[in-house]
């Protein structure tokens, strides 16, 4: 729905520049009724599209700004010349006044430019969560950058050539993590990070980390109050247009933030919820549970095979890298479903597993963690013989569960995570060309996972994995999955779990008030068991999965389109012929597992067909 992009050490004409920004501007549209804003000047030209509320633009007293977000200051001041003077003149005063530091005076989401025209100086930077996209390319000596990567391909100087590095990244993560992107020549900025250029030098660097405590000795009562003083702040704060609603799943997240969206409006809400007629996937019996207990408005959409077909090359097109998170689909259809009604912004309930300990891999690795604590010499010298040479124990029960339980316990975090991972379980030279597997480093997922995992400023293992899924799983993968799909229906998606006061908040909170022994999110759940539902409350979580697998085998025309899309990966010398036909046939007899391979596979080569 809005964009930036832009370029300095500016080469070109003034009219060629126009051009030149024009169609980078045009690429960002998803939605053609939305407006472009341009400004050029002898060293940069910059552009914005979208709402006037979404972006702004300025060339003023030798500095442009561009700027796209939902934002505000946690300077008083700041805010207060924000109110009166509006965003570009106050981004302006905070830049000369703070430099790079007025990045951490910034709340909630935005992507920005600020070129300083006398020093010749370039800052990119995006919001310290990653809500929103910047991708940039240092080529002859100018700084392109945009929301979007086939914005900067428009620009004449741009390289498109695919990183085979960057494939492979995305099927070990089916994603593609920054700080590399899908093309050579081109990176994205990470959670809280910004980029400086000036005499022809760049600096990358953090401006914002969370800072974690390990201790709090305030009141659990205390505690509670306050996370739900700042719960309904930030609710409120997103849902300031009164043509707001909400996603609603049927999980605690969802049903947190429609509830109290229905407590602040006072009246009945719109909620928007996606079900499946499939065993195992279907959530809107919890989902009907919240929106009576709260007394929404309810909407459901049950999604069906065809509607996959439908969306799997418009999906595939709208994301500027390969995508394949298989649960975009729900999300698309979902908000499109709030945009028939006339909705113009949803709420999510992204972040809360990350901030509060949600996902049920934290307590299985407190688990694996405990047999960690077991002296070195107990293990090594009494346990692991008497497990792994008892007689016959491959064929009893409780020593084959010791041995797996071992063998995933000495695998060291983070890498013991990806221990299921397909790349993990089956050779790499079954699965790719010989070609191939030379121009990659195999390894670089794991590179990436570890110094990740061991640039967390904390020494709590769970707080380990709430910064890796931070910077990692939420900013690289949930955000843009929700994101896009809210742009492609035309839908503004906000997060209130992820405003800076929860940040905040949740980085304060002892690891044993978000995982007490194995109980997820155990000061969320106490501070709202008397808010939620106690079905919600108590369910076991789900996800938002998509039965693309189990549908494969039922309806001919989506097996179709996955099959003609991965007999044609195995054409451009990535993936053996021989694996495509290995899946295939593996897949009717095990339709869950080989169908997220499958899904990963089809949205590469529907990606790679949508860029031609």
């Amino acid at each position: 729905m809005s964009g930036i992009c832009g370029w300095n050490n500016n080469h070109f004409t003034m009219e060629k520049s126009s051009e030149i920004i024009n169609k980078m501007a045009s690429s960002l549209l998803i939605n053609q009724t939305h407006s472009i804003k341009k400004a050029s000047q002898k060293y940069c030209s910059l552009a914005s599209t979208g709402l006037s509320n979404e972006c702004d633009i300025t060339i003023v007293n030798n500095i442009g700004i561009v700027i796209k977000g939902s934002l505000r200051w946690s300077d008083t001041n700041l805010q207060e010349m924000f109110i009166s003077r509006g965003l570009t003149q106050t981004i302006q005063h905070a830049y000369e006044t703070y430099d790079i530091s007025f990045l951490n005076k910034i709340s909630g989401s935005f992507a920005i430019c600020i070129v300083d025209i006398s020093k010749q100086k370039t800052i990119i930077a995006i919001d310290k969560i990653g809500i929103e996209s910047m991708f940039f390319s240092f080529i002859n000596e100018q700084l392109i950058f945009s929301s979007n990567a086939r914005s900067i391909l428009c620009h004449p100087d741009s390289i498109g050539d695919v990183n085979p590095q960057s494939i492979f990244d995305y099927l070990f993560f089916h994603m593609i993590p920054s700080p590399r992107s899908i093309f050579e020549k081109m990176e994205k900025l990470g959670p809280g990070e910004y980029l400086s250029f000036e005499n022809k030098k760049i600096i990358k660097k953090q401006y914002w980390i969370p800072s974690y405590i390990e201790t709090n000795n305030n009141e659990i009562t205390l505690l509670k109050r306050e996370f739900l003083h700042i719960l309904e702040k930030t609710v409120s704060n997103a849902s300031t247009n009164p043509l707001t609603g909400s996603f609603l799943s049927g999980g605690t997240d969802s049903s947190t933030i429609s509830g109290m969206l229905r407590k602040i409006q006072k009246k009945p809400i719109n909620t928007y919820s996606i079900g499946f007629d499939t065993e195992g996937f279907d959530e809107t019996k919890y989902a009907r549970i919240a929106a009576s207990h709260f007394k929404t408005t309810p909407h459901e959409y049950y999604l069906k095979p065809q509607d996959v077909v439908d969306a799997i090359p418009e999906i595939a097109s709208a994301y500027d890298e390969p995508f394949g998170n298989a649960s975009a689909v729900p999300a698309y259809y979902c908000a499109k479903l709030a945009n028939n009604d006339g909705i113009k912004v949803l709420l999510a309930g992204d972040g809360g597993d990350e901030i509060f300990a949600g996902n049920l891999r934290y307590a299985k690795q407190k688990i694996f963690e405990l047999y960690l604590h077991i002296p070195y010499n107990i293990r090594n010298l009494i346990i692991e013989p008497a497990i792994f040479n008892f007689p016959y124990g491959d064929n009893l029960w409780p020593i084959n569960k010791s041995k797996s339980y071992i063998n995933q316990a000495n695998i060291p975090l983070p890498n013991r995570m990806e221990t299921y991972n397909f790349l993990n379980r089956i050779p790499l030279t079954e699965i790719f060309e010989a070609e191939f597997l030379n121009s990659i480093n195999i390894n670089e997922p794991s590179n990436f996972l570890c110094e990740r995992y061991g640039n967390a400023p904390t020494k709590s293992t769970l707080n380990k994995m709430l910064f890796l899924d931070l910077k990692f799983t939420l900013a690289d993968n949930d955000l843009r999955k929700v994101n896009r799909m809210c742009e492609l229906a035309n839908i503004e998606v906000k997060y209130p779990f992820l405003d800076d006061e929860f940040i905040v908040f949740s980085s304060k909170l002892p690891p044993s008030l978000k995982l007490n022994g194995l109980s997820l999110r155990y000061l969320f759940k106490e501070a709202l068991k008397d808010f939620l539902p106690r079905e919600v409350l108590s369910k076991q979580k789900q996800g938002f999965g998509l039965p693309f697998g189990i549908w494969m085998n039922n309806y001919l025309p989506l097996s179709d389109i996955a099959f003609e899309s991965i007999t044609s990966l195995s054409k451009r010398g990535i993936i053996k012929p021989d694996f495509i036909n290995s899946i295939q046939n593996h897949h009717k007899t095990y339709p869950g597992y080989y169908g997220v391979i499958i899904w990963v596979l089809m949205m590469l080569e529907q990606w790679f067909k949508s860029v031609k």
